[in-house]
């Protein structure tokens, strides 16, 4: 008896040195993708004139940075407000859309 338990000691004791930890690292992958949501993009000039008095009223010292239109004739306005950034949507009649 004393054999038997001796030899499953020495048994289990051969196969824990199989058992190891790794310690491999998992570098994550970063996929970057361009969003096309159906604007392309236009010259500032242009822009409608309704467009700029609304941009003007609503925000008084805005710049124009890049505008784009959609088929639906719906624009969409990157603006500056001193060293604020924002994108807004407008019709072509000078209205506010909420996107």
């Amino acid at each position: 008896m004393k054999k038997l338990i001796l030899s499953m000691a020495i048994v289990l004791g051969s196969l824990s040195i199989y058992a190891f930890e790794t310690n491999e690292t998992v570098k994550p992958v970063i996929v970057e993708t361009e969003f096309q949501d159906g604007f392309n993009e236009i010259n500032n000039d242009a822009v409608p004139a309704a467009i700029i008095t609304a941009l003007e009223n609503a925000y008084p010292g805005a710049t124009l940075v890049k505008a784009y239109v959609n088929e639906n004739v719906e624009y969409k306005l990157d603006i500056q407000v001193g060293e604020n950034t924002a994108t807004i949507y407008s019709d072509v009649n000078g209205n506010w859309l909420k996107i």
